[in-house]
């Protein structure tokens, strides 16, 4: 998503939930809430981790002032 942030890797923004901080990335970076959100929940291939953790509340998750927020691609399998 650099394509997106003009190259940066980190940037900052502010919400109380996964939800808002999406809206607000969306608000500063357009483009941003396509690759993420799927109508009212994640997209299907992303998880988010929130201060080392990956969350299972998807855009219900709280988030508390200077927590950090990584998107990665979900990852999935089991055993043979």
């Amino acid at each position: 998503m650099r394509e997106l942030t003009d190259g940066r890797v980190q940037v900052e923004v502010r919400g109380q939930t996964v939800r808002q901080l999406i809206d607000q990335l969306d608000q500063e970076y357009p483009g941003i809430g396509e690759r993420l959100r799927e109508g009212d929940r994640l997209r299907s291939g992303v998880a988010v981790s929130i201060d080392g953790v990956i969350s299972p509340e998807g855009l219900r998750a709280r988030l508390e002032p200077g927590s950090e927020v990584h998107f990665l691609p979900a990852i999935a399998g089991g055993n043979r």
